[in-house]
């Protein structure tokens, strides 16, 4: 399974938000924040906190990427 969370980044530049803004307001460790950045699978309590924060759903910050397929190309 992967799991790629560059909507979420894309989303924070266009708001103008860093990375430490999103990690304090949604009181995300440190640790859970390098998972988020090597596209590691999260708790969903976290991501429903990062939505809350952002304003948005859980298909707007991550993707799921069937590795099956990219194989098959």
């Amino acid at each position: 399974m992967a799991i790629s969370y560059n909507k979420m980044w894309k989303l924070l530049e266009d708001r103008k938000m860093s990375k430490a803004e999103l990690r304090k307001e949604a009181e995300i460790a440190p640790n859970t924040m390098t998972k988020l950045r090597r596209d590691e699978p999260v708790n969903l309590a976290i991501l429903g906190r990062i939505c809350r924060v952002l304003k948005c759903d859980y298909g707007d910050i991550m993707q799921y990427i069937n590795e099956a397929a990219e194989e098959e190309k």
